[in-house]
């Protein structure tokens, strides 16, 4: 290993409190110290940043970062001045004097790392700035954008492709986390990169628990998801401006603590809504898609789309900003089919080539809503790659949220036949009513009570009915035309009356549904009461310094505190994301909160053994205080585990011993073998447990 590579490791250890790479890093950061270009495809909170922002750090002179919008540069530039970094951004916003003082630091060249936007970056007159300097690389951070297939195109993204003229020998990496093979290949020629490396890690985010609903009671469903989620940040959008006012009028009238943002706001009020949300003095934005790609912040807890997304590009995207921390997040999507005839106008009057791109990716985003596989599996599908299990054990299907109709083709067909009956001239809600056997007037007028397929269904209710067509329009068995979306049947359709094909029904679960396995993974050891008097703390300091309190710690790092309770500034190190300069800022203040708690709740501080990471000899966790398992014997935690998690104890191949005996030996964290091993944590810790006391 290369004399560079090691002093990255000291400065992923002395800047950010982190030992070991997650997937991809090693290989990303290894691109950046070979010089070689390259395009990596990381998900949100996948450390994707830290593939160039350490060897940033580490490398001899100053690495130039692109990035799109002001709010992201500020957050990052903030997050790397609290971890001791030289960095500094450089933008519109800044008065002339800040922007005077950068300038003299880039001439001086004390800097490591400047945040810059790509309109000033590929000016002559700051190229020949650049050039007076020594440049380390060139980061393009959010790189989808350069591409008309990505969810956010920006011509601006596209100029960058001087840089490669400009500084010739100065490598550039492309980042981002939501690209498909078509987009790689744009970033690649827009760019114009040199053979550049293609790392492309896994688009899966374990610990999101996706759930897809139909929209009914909008504000009921919304309130539900708030209110399980008191105290935590969190983000609504909303398909219009006019949407999100009247959502968050709705909510305001409720007391709930939400703020909206859209582009129809004045400037400066969508600014102060942004900073409310961003230093946790208001817990939920409600936003348009205008809201978003700006925001580093790594606590939001739950993404609630209350409408259908126009592409899963954007819905990948909107929903990898919960739970950043890797810690888990919700993410619920509240639908209808109407959503889809308003995505359908907005789009109705773009160029031809870029309308047909468009509406595929709509269609695709549809079929997402009305599908009832494993959505992780059905994202992941959609980005060409296989999720590798059956049973996600993170979504409303693999969580026994949603159940199928027993005889869902039967169903299908009488639905169909009622469509054929109706001669394929109503719309979706005329045809539930006969369905359903209603004597609404228009439908004894036109006769349509005498029809065979008149009240097929009406030991259904107009809502299971309703559903049921929107399903089979989502599953291409129906199609919708013209503005009045009259119902008429396709070819899946035909084959579906003929018995040919067969689709699946959705009805409300009655089967209690389990609790997903990465929430009690995340809380497994910690003191929750601990956690919220650290939770305190970190806000207090936060405004002290007036900074976003995630800047100071995130949750997992509060997590891990309150896990392992530690009485020393060398135990303090040990905490998951504490550097040096953290512990130097912070750690008396933080150590002194826990002894306090410690003291008066009676319990232990520093319990050993706990860390976060196992040599081959060390022991797995014993019984500690757990919000979600109470204080349960160990015996009695393994057998629930293995009664309502038996994917944990599924077998194991030699090859898999072989490499967890290696990663063990290695000191890698659970989390991170886990997600190696493509396995749940808790079925990492219990193979270990079984390897080492043989039972």
């Amino acid at each position: 290993m290369s004399i560079v590579f090691e002093k990255i490791k000291a400065v992923l250890k002395a800047q950010w409190g982190y030992e070991s790479f997650l997937p991809l890093q090693k290989e990303a950061i290894e691109c950046v110290t070979k010089g070689r270009d390259s395009i990596v495809v990381m998900p949100t909170g996948g450390g994707k940043s830290l593939c160039f922002q350490a060897p940033g750090v580490a490398m001899p002179g100053m690495t130039v970062v692109v990035s799109p919008l002001i709010s992201l540069m500020k957050d990052q530039v903030d997050a790397l001045l609290e971890c001791g970094v030289a960095a500094r951004r450089l933008d519109s916003s800044m008065s002339p004097n800040e922007q005077s003082a950068v300038l003299r630091q880039i001439y001086h060249g004390d800097l490591k790392l400047l945040y810059v936007a790509p309109e000033r970056l590929v000016t002559q007159k700051f190229i020949g700035l650049l050039k007076t300097t020594r440049l380390s690389f060139i980061a393009v951070d959010e790189a989808h954008c350069v591409s008309v297939w990505g969810h956010d195109f920006r011509p601006e993204y596209r100029e960058l492709g001087v840089l490669k003229n400009a500084f010739p020998g100065i490598a550039v990496h492309a980042y981002t986390a939501s690209a498909t093979e078509h987009v790689r290949r744009d970033i690649a020629l827009y760019l114009r990169l040199e053979n550049p490396e293609v790392l492309v890690g896994s688009f899966d985010r374990p610990n999101l628990v996706y759930r897809v609903e139909r929209r009914a009671n909008m504000i009921e469903q919304v309130c539900k998801i708030l209110d399980q989620h008191k105290g935590e940040s969190g983000i609504i959008y909303c398909i219009r401006r006019a949407d999100v006012d009247e959502l968050c009028a709705q909510l305001t009238d409720k007391r709930y603590s939400v703020a909206p943002y859209h582009a129809g706001m004045d400037d400066d009020e969508r600014r102060r809504n942004q900073e409310a949300f961003i230093e946790d003095k208001v817990a939920t934005i409600v936003a348009t898609i205008a809201f978003g790609m700006g925001i580093d912040k790594s606590n939001v807890r739950y993404v609630v789309h209350n409408g259908m997304p126009k592409s899963v590009e954007q819905y990948h995207q909107e929903t990898g900003r919960a739970g950043r921390d890797g810690l888990e997040a919700e993410c619920c999507l509240l639908y209808s089919g109407n959503d889809y005839r308003v995505w359908r106008r907005v789009l109705a009057d773009m160029e031809p080539e870029a309308k047909a791109i468009a509406l595929q990716k709509l269609n695709d985003m549809y079929d997402y809503c009305g599908g009832v596989t494993c959505r992780h599996k059905a994202v992941v599908g959609y980005f060409g790659q296989d999720l590798g299990k059956e049973n996600c054990s993170a979504c409303d299907v693999c969580l026994g949220r949603l159940d199928c109709v027993q005889n869902s083709l039967g169903t299908a067909q009488k639905i169909l036949s009622c469509v054929v009956s109706l001669h394929q001239r109503f719309g979706a809600d005329y045809t539930t009513s006969v369905l359903i056997g209603s004597r609404e007037e228009r439908i004894i007028q036109n006769g349509h009570d005498t029809l065979s397929t008149y009240a097929l269904l009406s030991d259904c209710t107009r809502r299971v009915v309703r559903d049921w067509i929107e399903q089979l329009v989502a599953q291409r068995c129906l199609t919708k035309t013209d503005e009045y979306s009259i119902l008429n049947l396709t070819e899946m359709g035909w084959r579906v009356l003929k018995g040919e094909e067969v689709p699946r029904l959705l009805k409300p679960s009655r089967v209690p549904a389990r609790a997903p396995q990465v929430a009690a993974d995340s809380w497994e050891g910690v003191d929750k009461g601990l956690f919220e008097t650290l939770r305190k703390l970190r806000r207090r300091l936060a405004e002290e310094k007036n900074v976003p309190a995630f800047i100071v710690f995130d949750d997992a790092a509060l997590r891990d505190m309150a896990r392992r309770r530690p009485k020393t500034p060398e135990a303090f190190l040990e905490v998951r994301g504490v550097g040096e300069k953290k512990n130097e800022r912070y750690g008396a203040e933080f150590i002194a909160v826990v002894k306090e708690y410690c003291a008066a709740e009676g319990i232990e501080r520093d319990p050993s053994p706990i860390s976060g990471t196992y040599s081959a000899t060390s022991r797995p966790p014993g019984p500690t205080q757990n919000p979600t398992c109470g204080n349960v014997p160990h015996h009695e935690r393994m057998s629930e585990i293995r009664s309502t998690h038996p994917h944990a104890y599924e077998a194991w191949s030699q090859e898999e011993e072989k490499r967890l005996r290696e990663y063990v030996a290695q000191g890698r964290k659970i989390s991170e073998i886990a997600s190696l091993l493509g396995r749940q944590p808790s079925a990492i810790r219990a193979r270990i447990r079984k390897t080492e006391t043989g039972h």
